[in-house]
């Protein structure tokens, strides 16, 4: 089968990548004039996501009741909710207003990230395909194409409330393709079983995933602001930083799953980890906008394959039967990283100093790459 195919068995939940990629980049490549426009200082902006951040993981919890409740329009549903959510902190003229807008889209956000990873791996599991490097690429793709529109948008003088109009136009569309998904059938049985679920290694996995989105959405979310008030880029200079994170991390992914044919799983991830901490490290360190770029291209490429080979590692280590529950589990505890990380890069900033920040990130990779991944090797082992 050709990669259309694997396209279009995949294109109802690729809408809801489409939806997470187009809405965040639109959101981050506009961050230093939003949070510029309500005089927040870092420490204040930082602790708005964290408590944003609070309504998103709870939702990401309850994203299978949620499923259960609203079926098929669940996708749909929760995506608007997220296009609401940036229209409101497009809008908004205050430090509270930003967080109540930011703490819708987010929930939104956690509903479908969850909803579209656990139909993705069902799709997985009935076309015998591997669709999650795939579709991750696309989100990875989406988010470096919108990031670089939104940076053109900004040069030409466009507000925020303007862009986020337009965003949620383009997400009401992608609606329309999520429509008819049918949920993801759920075994309680089986996902309560002490049995079948390896509660450590889920955990350990977890962690790891929770590492890599950490990296991601810390420097997604704070490279713009790096790029423009430390290094002193412009608008567009700015936006490039989180363009690029998202262009190398669509070729890092699409080329991990070919180098996972010939390198261990567990190699793979710890080069992985230290590729991408050496570019963090360096961006922060940049002296110049290229050093920088170049250093978030390198963070690019190496984070990109983390997250997609745990989740798929996930499914494979786990009884057949618990692992719609594994890949859940992981992937509700990797994605807290993403309303965790801005918020750290904000605190730490604000005590700190912006290039700290970065350099606290490349640690923990380091730290991954030391710690976590011998701890899950041991434990597949175990379960061979």
């Amino acid at each position: 089968m050709s990669i259309f195919s694997d396209l279009w068995i995949s294109r109802k939940p690729m809408a809801g990548f489409l939806v997470i990629g187009i809405a965040w980049a639109s959101y981050f490549a506009q961050m230093p004039v939003i949070k510029a426009g309500i005089n927040a200082s870092d420490g204040a902006y930082g602790s708005v996501i964290l408590l944003a951040a609070l309504g998103a993981v709870v939702a990401m919890w309850l994203a299978p009741m949620a499923d259960r409740v609203a079926g098929p329009s669940a996708l749909p549903v929760f995506a608007i909710a997220v296009a609401l959510g940036f229209l409101w902190a497009g809008a908004a003229g205050s430090l509270l207003g930003l967080m109540f807008a930011l703490m819708l889209a987010s929930v939104g956000s956690g509903v479908v990230d969850v909803l579209v990873n656990a139909r993705l791996s069902e799709k997985e599991a009935q076309h015998g395909r591997d669709l999650m490097n795939l579709n991750h690429g696309v989100y990875s793709f989406t988010y470096a194409g919108a990031a670089l529109i939104v940076g053109w948008a900004r040069e030409a003088g466009w507000p925020p409330v303007a862009v986020f109009g337009v965003m949620a136009a383009v997400i009401v569309l992608l609606c329309l393709m999520m429509l008819g998904e049918e949920p993801a059938p759920q075994n309680p049985e089986t996902s309560t079983s002490p049995a079948a679920f390896p509660h450590m290694l889920v955990w350990l996995m977890g962690l790891l995933v929770l590492t890599g989105f950490l990296a991601e959405a810390g420097t997604e979310g704070w490279s713009a602001l790096h790029l423009e008030r430390t290094l002193g880029g412009g608008p567009a200079q700015g936006a490039l930083g989180p363009a690029i994170l998202g262009l190398t991390m669509g070729i890092g992914r699409l080329g991990g799953h070919a180098l996972a044919r010939f390198l261990p799983v567990m190699v793979l991830l710890a080069c992985a980890c230290l590729l991408s901490a050496f570019g963090v490290i360096l961006a922060g360190a940049a002296s110049t906008l290229m050093m920088a770029y170049f250093g978030f291209a390198l963070g690019g490429l190496g984070i990109s394959v983390v997250v997609p080979m745990v989740i798929a590692l996930a499914g494979r280590v786990v009884e057949p039967a618990a692992r719609l529950t594994a890949i859940s589990r992981v992937s509700v505890l990797g994605y807290g990283a993403f309303f965790i990380g801005p918020p750290l890069m904000g605190l730490v900033s604000e005590g700190w100093g912006l290039r700290t920040s970065f350099y606290l990130i490349g640690a923990l990779l380091v730290l991954a790459a030391a710690v976590l991944i011998p701890a899950i090797a041991a434990q597949v082992s175990r379960r061979a």
